[in-house]
């Protein structure tokens, strides 16, 4: 047994109890903040370094294979953020569709990734204001995270305009970074196919098939943030429609802006090591002078402020909708469901934002690996789900429906699991302990209070219009 939501309660409980997001904002703002979130430059600048440390000049092959397999992943997300317009996003969907227990472990595994990715960023941002002042990254780190903690009480359509300036800024720096790496090609276009790293003593290593799979989950991580979108569903005006623009606009966008300029390093860097060595700044400085290298610093900077909002905000839209679905005792719903004078969860938020501060004094080296197993497991449950999107009542409510289904679930369900198979055991293991956790929690908790506990819904106004049809 799945375990489904019976449909009058998903339809009626607790949505009408509780009081609703504002709609505030169209596919421009949805977009701005989403592509806010995927945060393009601080990827290119924290995470690909790590990409072309361990995979050289495939790095570019890597990212390009991750973001055609986000295609389906976005379908996926596109059609089942319409059918159930959520701020709990994925949890929504896959409780919706594939029982309650399969949307709790999503709700965790997207509360495992949010959580930790946002101090983890933040922290690095001290690296890039060097070049104007020297600081400590924990502290910077817990700054930035406190700063977009009350920039995340703010009304919504206030924080799409200013993250919508941060975002120009960094896509201004991804750009004279590309600008730079092509004007001092070193190599040509048949390098990106040449599966090289720098090893040892001047030695060149090659690149295997299986070290490129191995870095997918990185490079789905990478571009990970177009689920944004489905969480600010309850914020969208029009839903049905907006949400899958807005989730497909923020992939060919985010995927242009880091392919390009990773592109661009791979032919622009002096030599493979330098590649190797990662250190883009540096390069940046090699290709033109030390203004310009403190230019694109504190832009970079500035981005990962900026994913710093769009996540605090994300992450407190879904404790927001956890609460509202009963996913906890009853004075921890009674807090996080309240909203402040702007319409923004002010509790979730500060739930959110506070322990994220103190995360950044806590060595979270190996995380990433973790993340990048959580983020490939969600996938996979939403992939699931959305092969049972069409069953029964499901299939005949409007929504946005993806091309070449079942086809395009099934082969992504397929990647997704060879993928996970593929992965660092340890990453394996810690994802697994934390989810069988969740697991001990929904079986000596949620399960026993099935009537009152997680009864996952839809937004009231949504919930309404469907009935007026009916």
């Amino acid at each position: 047994m799945t375990d489904t939501l019976p449909q009058s309660v998903a339809d009626t409980a607790p949505a009408a109890q509780a009081p609703g997001l504002k709609r505030s904002i169209g596919v421009v703002g949805g977009t701005l903040l989403t592509l806010s979130c995927v945060t393009p430059a601080s990827t290119l600048f924290v995470i690909v370094p790590d990409l072309f440390s361990s995979l050289g000049t495939a790095t570019a092959l890597c990212l390009a294979i991750g973001a055609l397999l986000c295609i389906p992943v976005a379908f996926c997300y596109s059609e089942l953020g319409t059918l159930i317009p959520s701020a709990g996003g994925e949890y929504a969907m896959v409780s919706t569709l594939a029982g309650r227990l399969a949307g709790w472990l999503a709700f965790v595994m997207s509360l495992l990734v949010v959580m930790i990715v946002p101090p983890v960023i933040a922290m690095g941002t001290a690296d890039y204001l060097a070049p104007v002042v020297h600081l400590d990254p924990s502290l910077t780190g817990a700054g930035v995270m406190l700063a977009a903690t009350l920039a995340g009480l703010l009304d919504l359509r206030a924080n799409a305009w200013i993250t919508g300036i941060f975002l120009v800024l960094e896509v201004v720096a991804a750009g004279v970074v590309a600008l730079l790496g092509f004007t001092h090609a070193h190599r040509g276009a048949s390098s990106l196919g040449s599966m090289q790293l720098a090893g040892e003593h001047a030695h060149v290593n090659p690149v295997t098939a299986m070290m490129v799979l191995s870095g997918l989950a990185i490079a789905l991580f990478a571009t990970q943030g177009f689920s944004t979108a489905v969480y600010l569903s309850e914020e969208l005006e029009n839903p049905r429609r907006n949400v899958a623009r807005t989730v497909l606009a923020t992939l060919a966008i985010s995927s242009v802006v880091i392919l390009v300029p990773v592109v661009a390093i791979t032919l622009g860097a002096g030599d493979l090591k330098t590649l190797t060595g990662g250190d883009i700044s540096g390069m940046v400085i090699a290709w033109s002078n030390s203004a310009v290298g403190t230019f694109v610093s504190l832009c970079v900077a500035l981005a990962i402020i900026n994913a710093g909002i769009v996540m605090v905000i994300q992450n407190s839209r879904v404790l927001f909708a956890s609460a509202r679905d009963k996913a906890w005792p009853s004075p921890v719903n009674n807090a996080l469901a309240r909203l402040g004078r702007f319409g923004s969860p002010w509790v979730a938020t500060l739930v959110v934002g506070v322990p994220g501060a103190f995360l950044c004094f806590v060595n979270l080296d190996t995380l990433y690996g973790v993340t990048g197993v959580a983020v490939t497991g969600l996938y996979l449950l939403v992939a699931i789900a959305s092969l049972l999107g069409r069953r029964g009542a499901h299939g005949s409510r409007k929504a946005w429906r993806m091309p070449l289904w079942p086809a395009m679930p099934v082969l992504l369900i397929a990647v997704l699991v060879y993928i996970l198979v593929e992965q660092d055991p340890s990453y394996l293991l810690w994802t697994g302990g934390i989810t069988a956790v969740a697991t001990l929690y929904w079986a000596f908790y949620l399960r026993p209070r099935r009537e009152t506990r997680w009864l996952v819904s839809l937004p009231e106004d949504i919930r309404l219009a469907e009935e007026a049809q009916a």
